[in-house]
């Protein structure tokens, strides 16, 4: 790969200059297209989708040993398993093809870039499994104020682990998917016995999510030392929650209705290794943690993040403005407490940060937060007001990392609030 610390790469292709796909980015995605719908593998640029499989068939990726049906999949898992050796020439290969200078794509651009306009994009990986932390010790804080005991907020174990719980693969959907409001129970504190009902207090999440590239047996575990090669990529990733249902259901054993009936991630699966020029020093961990969760090194990330919420007819707001680089737990320890009791990962597994919250209010990364658990209202450009989400509301994500010359962006993850559907089963 080109030194990206020297004068910057240009491209032969006419692409937006705050481009998130910039020629340093690269991100693979599963797309259909409106000339072939078939699912297959793409890489961003710009406002292009390079089509991997038109790329191999039209010759340009030979000098790469591997089978290139891999790109013809309905999800990147197989050729993400090929290993990060592979994916470094691939990545070489397609950076070479786009400078400034090489005719050889340039001369077929037309059977192989395929308009972002006429590209659909899908669920990028088979997810087997999806995991979700608890990392931002600002959003944990927040929490413990308005749950429990302000002067405790963080209960004893949240400094000496990365929490987290299992959730629901089976409910994460691309950004642009649309879903329902969920029913379930509700306990008003004025009241003596739950009800039945939609939530009334629907939020988001602001999280990112990383990829697992690679595979291990019952009973491995992975050291913070070793967590990045057995890390793909990251996502943007919005885990909605109704904190109703959550509130009443989640002692003792956490998070269960009110966070498995959705989740939206980013179709754009950012490497590891683009984000390179971006690490930066985690935050000071005190007390001191427990050798397995010791590590070297920058881990965190300055990846800027951005939550605008878009009511039905109206423009959008943005509400919340944060960073990857304030979790306190970064990636690797996460993923170290993971599988430091033998519990083996898999190809296409999602482990969520959890909420990205920052010290001051307007980076706080939920709608519990930003309003206080309803408090303080956000006015709307329309001229309403917002405690939690309204119907159909659009929740739009956004994230991005510069320095200097070289951008890498997620792009955005979206998703509207539909109303509650009738529920049959309950008697008259």
């Amino acid at each position: 790969m080109p030194n990206l610390q020297e004068k910057p790469l240009k491209t032969w292709l006419e692409i937006p200059n705050d481009t998130d796909f910039s020629i340093y980015n690269l991100p693979y995605g599963i797309f259909g297209s409106s000339d072939n719908p078939q699912k297959r593998a793409g890489i961003r640029i710009g406002d292009y989708v390079i089509d991997l499989s038109a790329l191999a068939y039209a010759g340009l990726l030979d000098t790469l040993a591997f089978d290139i049906q891999v790109f013809e999949k309905e999800a990147l898992n197989d050729y993400i398993s090929l290993g990060k050796h592979i994916h470094q020439q691939l990545r070489a290969r397609i950076t070479e093809l786009l400078l400034l200078g090489n005719e050889e794509l340039k001369n077929q651009a037309d059977k192989i870039l395929i308009p972002t306009k006429e590209a659909t994009m899908h669920l990028p990986v088979r997810i087997g499994d999806y995991t979700d932390f608890y990392s931002s010790e600002e959003h944990a804080t927040n929490v413990g104020k308005m749950f429990r005991d302000p002067a405790n907020a963080l209960l004893p174990n949240w400094k000496h682990l990365p929490v987290g719980y299992h959730g629901r693969a089976s409910s994460i959907v691309v950004s642009g998917t649309a879903f329902h409001r969920p029913w379930g129970q509700i306990k008003p504190a004025d009241q003596n016995m739950p009800l039945f009902k939609p939530s009334q207090m629907l939020d988001f999440e602001l999280e990112m999510a990383f990829i697992i590239g690679k595979s291990t047996p019952l009973g491995q575990r992975i050291s913070t030392s070793e967590a990045e090669d057995y890390i793909f990529g990251l996502v943007l990733f919005n885990d909605w929650s109704a904190r109703d249902i959550q509130s009443w259901e989640y002692v003792p054993l956490g998070p269960f209705l009110g966070k498995n009936f959705a989740s939206s991630i980013s179709p754009w699966i950012v490497p590891l290794e683009t984000l390179e020029p971006f690490r930066i020093e985690s935050p000071k961990q005190s007390p001191e943690v427990l050798p397995y969760l010791k590590f070297e090194g920058q881990k965190n990330y300055d990846i800027h993040l951005e939550v605008a919420i878009q009511a039905q007819n109206s423009q959008e707001k943005i509400v919340c403005q944060s960073n990857f680089r304030y979790l306190y737990w970064n990636m690797c320890q996460q993923l170290a407490h993971h599988t430091v009791n033998g519990c083996n990962v898999n190809v296409g597994d999602i482990c969520a940060s959890g909420t990205i919250s920052g010290k001051e209010k307007e980076s706080f990364g939920s709608m519990l937060e930003l309003t206080w658990r309803g408090a303080n209202p956000i006015p709307m450009p329309d001229g309403t007001e917002r405690k939690f989400l309204h119907d159909y509301d659009t929740v739009i994500m956004r994230g991005y990392a510069q320095k200097d010359h070289i951008r890498v962006g997620f792009g955005e993850v979206s998703g509207q609030v539909l109303p509650a559907t009738e529920y049959v089963g309950l008697p008259k």
